[in-house]
């Protein structure tokens, strides 16, 4: 009798525990969007409207105040004269000043002298192009015997960055369009989009002016021809299907 109570006991307890566990149930795995990837190519040409110039003046005396002082009035001379251009006092700034030795051998080797040289580099932002040939003219006339380069720029990209943006979109639906109408498709709504501007660098362009200025005082303005700059912007767009 014991035996079969304790067997009753151990059927009503399974019963309570499988009442009580999880109940499984059976569904249908969610729907999922048939979606269409494209990506869409946008540009934009925009035509230079500034220009970055390092200038410089590079003197050479058997001692480094002779060095220093015609430095000096050379680089005072190089920016008067790029002021009378038309540039504002902000936008020129000294970058480099330097002083250094040089020494000079004989055939064998022995040390016969030593000259001092001094180096004055300023930046120059040339914000009126059309004046750029004259200008550079003008501080070789008046000392600048360097010139490393001219680097072309657009001061506001916006409006073109956000044409490009507009292209770049309007290419990724043509091509979402064109793709689901080969593929017995229908486009439907915009799931996801996403951009990559490539905004162009300074176009440099070199330019040489060595010498102890002068040397072009009565030859035509230097020609510059600053071309055009190019604004990229990739765009990835994805799209259901129907």
């Amino acid at each position: 009798m014991r035996t079969k109570f304790f067997v009753f006991t151990l059927l009503a307890l399974a019963l309570m525990l499988s009442a009580c566990g999880p109940t499984t149930i059976n569904q249908a795995a969610p729907k999922t969007d048939r979606t269409l990837n494209v990506n869409g190519m946008g540009t934009a040409y925009l035509t230079p409207d500034i220009a970055y110039i390092y200038i410089g003046v590079h003197t050479e005396s058997p001692t480094a105040a002779e060095a220093v002082s015609a430095n000096t009035e050379n680089t005072n001379a190089v920016t008067d004269a790029i002021k009378k251009a038309g540039v504002d006092a902000k936008d020129i700034s000294t970058t480099n000043f330097s002083i250094y030795p040089s020494q000079q051998y004989s055939p064998d080797g022995a040390i016969i002298g030593t000259t001092y040289m001094v180096d004055n580099t300023v930046y120059v932002t040339v914000r009126d192009l059309d004046n750029l040939g004259k200008l550079l003219d003008d501080v070789v006339a008046a000392g600048a015997n360097s010139i490393n380069s001219i680097q072309f720029d657009v001061a506001d990209k916006s409006q073109a960055v956000k044409d490009a943006r507009a292209k770049a979109v309007e290419d990724a639906k043509m091509q979402a369009q064109e793709l689901a109408a080969a593929a017995g498709v229908e486009v439907g709504e915009i799931q996801s989009i996403s951009f990559f501007d490539n905004s162009p660098y300074p176009s440099p362009m070199m330019y040489g002016g060595k010498g102890g200025g002068g040397g072009m005082a009565e030859s035509a303005a230097v020609p510059i021809q600053p071309g055009q700059l190019t604004i990229s912007v990739t765009v990835s767009a994805t799209y259901t299907i129907k």
